[in-house]
């Protein structure tokens, strides 16, 4: 699409000089002779960039400034004006223009300051569509769930979300959804523009996850040849995530509940004391009071944690939504493996009803996903659905595990499936992957070079 340019200026020579250099460039140019055109065509059409004259037959450029910041926040003004006070400057900038150029003007300066303000135009506009994608991934809808415990949750989220709480504790079994609902609560909050953070307390040894939590300055062990900063500093005015905290190491425990009490720290090896604005969103599914009585995990932070402290409850006292569930999984996979699949019956359905879901909304999406991958048909039937850990024996006798369709299937693609969501499932660690699919990490290198992944 090519770049709209608006230019509003009184004087005819001036705009058909403009008109000239501008459609040289490629650009799409319309012109307005005063205040009025100006505003008709602003109604009329968007623009990237305009070009406004100062002073004009029937209102000042300053006034038109205002009327296009109210229509359109993102489209860049450059000013042009005969009248180059310092006065006249402030006033043009305060307004929201980008820049301004005075009279008679170097063209060639006057086009590369159009092509800075015309890269600004693109940059606020790839923020503001990155901002509504963020926004359409994590809000309330995008948690999926009718029950009388998910309706009470989307309360409670609502209220976190709007509220100043600065640390949210998110207690419950593994993959009931800790992940989504604490980006749900940072982008649903004013703290939506900031960054949010993330990090497994697990993933990491202690040495490395102090760092990465409070960064290091430049000298404080062997392999720290510069100053980094750590996920608070990156994480300021936004939220930082603690998944597992249940597991951080009791030297570390320490360090976090100080900086829960004073919202300060130091990197290590350093003597500075550092002062951020970020929520704390903690989640464990680790039965804290046991590990309190076992001494492995402090009662003061838990203490500190525990002042809003948030359950997700576990799919087997969800009811209905295990269909919700499985219906939303069953679309998206199906549009993803270019599946044509409509539907579960009934049998499935039942199947799902009666199992136990020790892995909760994690575990039916892993089993719905292998469904539809291999499902032969348009419809998902409870022998599609393999539930609970696979006995070997069967998988070698084809007994509830890969079975070859009627009309084949493309082994291709299935290998291709299957490797993503052995790196989906270890946030591409090719080591795990390759232990998921029970191959060797340079077999599993192999693959990805055939397949064209890597």
């Amino acid at each position: 699409m090519k770049i709209r340019v608006l230019i509003i200026e009184d004087e005819k020579l001036i705009r058909w000089s403009l008109r000239q250099k501008f459609e040289s460039r490629g650009y799409r140019v319309t012109e307005a002779a005063d205040g009025r055109a100006a505003l008709r065509a602003l109604e009329d059409g968007i623009f990237d960039l305009i070009m406004l004259d100062y002073k004009l037959p029937d209102m000042t450029g300053l006034e038109v400034l205002r009327k296009v910041r109210e229509a359109d926040t993102d489209v860049v003004v450059i000013m042009m004006t005969a009248y180059t006070s310092i006065e006249t400057a402030v006033d043009a900038i305060k307004a929201g223009a980008f820049d301004y150029i005075a009279k008679p003007f170097d063209m060639e300066q006057l086009l590369r300051t159009a092509e800075k303000a015309l890269e600004t135009t693109k940059l606020r506009r790839e923020v503001r569509e990155l901002r509504r994608h963020i926004e359409h991934d994590y809000g309330f809808d995008r948690i999926i769930g009718q029950s009388k415990p998910m309706r009470e949750l989307y309360g409670v989220l609502d209220r976190v979300a709007k509220s100043g709480a600065s640390t949210v504790f998110l207690r419950g079994e593994t993959g009931t959804g800790k992940d989504l609902v604490a980006r749900v609560i940072h982008y649903n909050s004013e703290r939506a523009p900031a960054p949010f953070m993330n990090i497994t307390c697990t993933a990491l040894s202690e040495t490395l996850l102090e760092s990465e939590l409070f960064g290091h300055e430049k000298g404080a062990f062997t392999d720290a040849k510069t100053t980094k900063k750590g996920l608070f500093e990156l994480a300021d005015g936004g939220t930082i995530f603690l998944d597992e905290v249940g597991d951080m190491p009791m030297a570390l425990q320490a360090k976090l509940l100080r900086f829960l009490e004073e919202r300060t720290f130091r990197r290590v090896g350093g003597a500075v004391e550092l002062t951020v604005d970020v929520r704390v969103i903690a989640a464990t599914n680790r039965d804290i009071d046991k590990a309190i009585e076992e001494r492995t995990f402090r009662s003061d932070l838990m203490f500190r944690l525990n002042v809003i402290t948030i359950y997700l409850p576990p799919l087997r006292e969800r009811g209905d939504d295990i269909r919700l569930l499985a219906q939303h999984f069953t679309s998206r996979f199906a549009q993803e493996f270019k599946k044509p699949i409509s539907g579960i019956d009934d049998a499935a359905y039942k199947k799902l009803y009666q199992y136990n879901w020790p892995g909760n909304v994690r575990e039916l999406r892993n089993v719905t996903e292998r469904a539809v991958l291999l499902c032969p048909g348009d419809h998902i039937t409870a022998g599609d659905i393999v539930l609970g850990p696979q006995d070997p024996a069967k998988l070698q006798t084809g007994y509830g595990a890969f079975v070859l369709p009627p009309g084949g299937i493309d082994f291709r693609e299935l290998e291709n499936q299957l490797i993503r969501q052995a790196l989906a499932r270890t946030n591409n660690n090719q080591t795990q992957a390759a232990k998921l699919l029970n191959l060797s990490r340079d077999a599993l290198r192999y693959r990805l070079e055939k397949l064209g992944l890597l």
